[in-house]
């Protein structure tokens, strides 16, 4: 995925949701990072939405797996992804997943009972031969990057932080690395400054006025992290009063 476009004529109304989050409402074209593109800001402030309806204009589920997912528990996702253009490169990914951390129970359900039927090889093969579900939440996480995603794909991950603990979050780093050294691109929303350290990549921030790229270092989430881990019993002092 080379740019993000939003179809602004065809929006009839930038005063009803989603469109009135300020991360849609200012969109106009957006270029993507070819290794790792960052979305990062408060909660509510449109990361999910975003992400959902790019995966849904992917051809991915929306409430995640891969394009071959057709499995709907709620319909929830948003109707952005019809006012979505992307821009694509000649490069085809071999690979392909949306992981969406707060749905990815349900993913986990649909692979146990796709695997109830008869048919060629059980597909939890392709995620470590264990049941995701008879695994933690941070376990079963990193079992979909280790052994699900084989490289030369594109990966959209909707806070794939939310189960790792902070040595799997760096863990993770690693994996990333090595899938990205395998031409893969992954489109991240995240809230850890763990995460989005990964150098190679461009940061985009979700405030009032949109999206601005970032340099890691200016982005609240690291200032805020090394000023409380510098001097924890300070901040600590300033909350508790």
């Amino acid at each position: 995925m080379k740019e993000l476009h939003l179809l602004r004529n065809k929006v009839t109304s930038f005063e009803e949701y989603p469109f009135s989050l300020p991360v849609v409402r200012n969109l106009d074209s957006l270029k993507l990072h070819p290794k790792v593109t960052f979305f990062v800001g408060e909660n509510g402030s449109g990361k999910s939405t975003l992400l959902e309806a790019m995966a849904a204009v992917w051809g991915f589920n929306p409430e995640g797996g891969s394009r071959n997912f057709r499995f709907s528990t709620r319909e929830s996702h948003s109707e952005l992804d019809a006012f979505l253009r992307l821009s694509k490169s000649h490069v085809r990914p071999k690979d392909g997943f949306f992981l969406r951390a707060e749905s990815f129970f349900n993913v986990a359900t649909e692979i146990e009972n796709l695997d109830a039927h008869p048919g060629g090889p059980p597909i939890i093969n392709s995620y470590g031969y264990t049941s995701l579900h008879k695994q933690s939440h941070g376990e079963s996480f990193f079992a979909l990057l280790m052994h699900r995603f084989f490289g030369q794909g594109f990966y959209i991950l909707d806070e794939p932080e939310a189960a790792l603990s902070p040595m799997r979050q760096m863990a993770m780093l690693s994996r990333i690395h090595d899938l990205v050294e395998e031409n893969s691109q992954f489109i991240i929303a995240t809230h850890s400054p763990i995460i989005m350290a990964y150098p190679d990549a461009q940061i985009y921030v979700i405030s009032d006025t949109g999206l601005t790229a970032t340099p890691y270092e200016e982005t609240e989430h690291y200032r805020v992290t090394k000023d409380f881990l510098n001097k924890p019993g300070k901040m600590l002092s300033i909350l508790m009063d």
